[in-house]
């Protein structure tokens, strides 16, 4: 009988604690109020300052190579991400001019293309496999227009812990919002 309270208080316990896990566990968010933006991030994260490129840049301390950076370029008054072209048109166009632009040494095939809707703005979702000279790169992108401007959210890491962290990082990517 003690055994069967045990087992039953056990199983009980086990379903609150699994309710109290939320679906951005691990994840701490960044708001960018000035410019008008917000993800989420991986815990164990840092940001890093750069000059002359993205607007923000977060890496993880342990795989300094793994990161998530957001880049904003302007956009001709009135443009539409549609007028820019369907979601393939503009990964390969992204494809071609920053993740792998000509004399980089890197290659870009873009995997996955999709448009999503979320908060009166359509995002597109575009997945890449890059190759360097000395290794391979697993790349996902968020890309939105708003008020004039491009916003380009990009998370990456390598191949060979693609696997591991797919999941972490398409919450990441589809946590990017423009307000």
């Amino acid at each position: 009988m003690l055994k069967r309270i045990v087992v039953l208080l056990l199983v009980g316990l086990t379903i609150t604690l699994s309710g109290c896990v939320s679906a951005t566990g691990g994840l701490k968010s960044y708001i960018d109020t000035s410019e008008g933006y917000q993800f989420l991030y991986p815990n164990g994260w840092i940001q890093v300052q750069v000059s002359n490129g993205p607007d923000v840049v977060f890496h993880d301390l342990i795989e300094e190579t793994e990161n998530v950076s957001v880049v904003i370029s302007p956009v001709a008054s009135g443009k539409t991400l549609q007028d820019l072209g369907s979601p393939g048109e503009v990964g390969y166009k992204l494809s071609k001019s920053a993740i792998a632009p000509p004399g980089s040494g890197r290659e870009a095939e873009l995997i996955n293309a999709e448009a999503r809707e979320g908060g009166g703005k359509t995002y597109y979702l575009l997945e890449y496999a890059v190759k360097l000279p000395n290794k391979e790169r697993h790349n996902l992108a968020s890309v939105v227009i708003n008020q004039g401007k491009l916003y380009t959210f990009n998370a990456s890491t390598t191949e060979k812990r693609w696997q591991k962290i797919k999941n972490q990082f398409q919450q990441v990517v589809d946590s990017f919002q423009v307000y």
